[in-house]
């Protein structure tokens, strides 16, 4: 277990890192260009997604995310209890991932972002993003496990440019990332509606897509 709550740790820890200091180092260089500093945050965040999952995916399942531990709590893969834990080491690292960034980048060890991202359209946005990233993970494991760790980051890749809220789908994220005022910080007081949504969002795609991809019935056409 220990080993497993490290790997969580480590492995949000490093997102964290790589998401929010590839945001402050994409806004330094972009000259106020606002989509070459979101593609400059996206790439990286999508690569190391393919690293983590597959060097932490054997020890823990490479969750880093508590709408993930959601969903496989609901199957019955992971206890309860194991899930309290996964989530609190997915928190803890998200948000020393963030202090490493500010350390690296000089900013200010604690600074609450001031950014908002709130409304009908980013909710909705978080809704679609959280809703796909399970239905991914799920319908890559029953089709071909050995791809998870591609499709997520390839997901999480394209949706930060096609979902209006730059799809954090991770309440471990969302929690982290209101500690920095940085391009990619939200504002504390709008955590909380995100978080209940990709929590909604994840529950719901458990239940659809076990639907969707149950096995058919021997003879059925």
């Amino acid at each position: 277990m220990e080993r497993r709550l490290m790997a969580e740790l480590l492995g949000t820890f490093s997102l964290l890192a790589t998401v929010v200091g590839s945001g402050i180092m994409a806004e330094r260089l972009a000259g106020d260009n606002i989509a070459i500093a979101l593609l400059g945050n996206t790439i990286p965040t999508g690569a190391i997604l393919v690293v983590l999952i597959t060097i932490f995916g054997p020890i823990s399942g490479a969750h880093f995310n508590p709408a993930v531990t959601l969903c496989f709590a609901l199957r019955k893969e992971i206890s309860v209890r194991v899930s309290g834990l996964y989530v609190g080491a997915q928190v803890i690292g998200g948000i020393l991932g963030v202090f490493a960034a500010h350390v690296m980048f000089d900013n200010p060890l604690f600074d609450p972002s001031t950014t908002t991202r709130t409304g009908l359209g980013q909710w909705a946005g978080e809704f679609v993003a959280t809703f796909g990233l399970v239905g991914t993970i799920l319908a890559c494991l029953k089709a071909r496990p050995d791809a998870v760790p591609m499709a997520v980051g390839l997901y999480i890749t394209a949706a930060y440019w096609f979902t209006s809220s730059t799809s954090f789908a991770n309440p471990a994220v969302t929690i982290a990332r209101g500690f920095s005022d940085t391009f990619a910080g939200i504002n504390p007081a709008n955590v909380a509606a995100f978080v209940v949504i990709q929590l909604a969002a994840a529950a719901l795609a458990t239940g659809f897509f076990k639907w969707l991809l149950a096995d058919e019935p021997a003879g059925s056409i």
